[in-house]
C-alpha cells in the first residue's frame, strides 16, 4: 500500500504497538480504535458521555488531518464497557453526527487495554467524489 498516507494521533500505544491512528487509502480513511486519551492524560474518567464526546473529537480530529469532517462519515463503531452507559455513548454520538446519519455498530466489551477506559470509537469516511 504505497500510496496510503497515515497519521499518529499521539497515544501511548501507538509507538509501542505500531500501528496509526488514522490511515488514508484510495477514496477511505479508517480511523482507528479511538479512546479519550490525548497523550498520556484520559479526559472523562468514570464520565461514558464525556469519554465518548473526547473520543469522537479525537477521532474526527484525525479525519482533519486528511482535510475531511463529520459530513464524511459513513460508518462509525462503539465499544462500551458497559450496557448501561448505552444512552450517555449514544447523546455524544447524536450530538456528533446527527445530521450525517452514518450506519453504526455499538458493541459491549469485556473490557479495554486501561481499566479506566469506558468507551472506544472508530470511524470510516469516504472521500470521494
Amino acid at each position: 500500500m504505497t500510496d496510503a498516507r497515515r497519521v499518529q494521533g499521539g497515544t501511548p500505544w501507538e509507538e509501542s504497538f505500531g500501528f496509526a491512528r488514522a490511515v488514508a487509502a484510495g477514496d477511505r480513511v479508517l480511523v482507528g480504535g479511538t479512546t479519550a486519551f490525548e497523550g498520556e492524560v484520559l479526559h472523562g474518567e468514570g464520565d461514558p458521555y464525556e469519554q465518548a464526546r473526547v473520543a469522537f473529537a479525537n477521532a474526527l480530529r484525525a479525519l482533519a488531518e486528511f482535510g475531511l469532517g463529520a459530513d464524511s462519515v459513513v460508518r462509525t463503531r462503539m465499544y462500551l464497557t458497559h450496557a448501561r452507559d448505552i444512552d450517555e455513548v449514544g447523546r455524544a454520538h447524536h450530538e456528533a453526527f446527527a445530521s450525517v446519519r452514518p450506519v453504526t455498530t455499538l458493541l459491549v466489551v469485556s473490557g479495554f487495554v486501561d481499566p479506566r477506559i469506558l468507551v472506544e470509537v472508530e470511524l470510516e469516511a469516504f472521500r470521494g467524489a
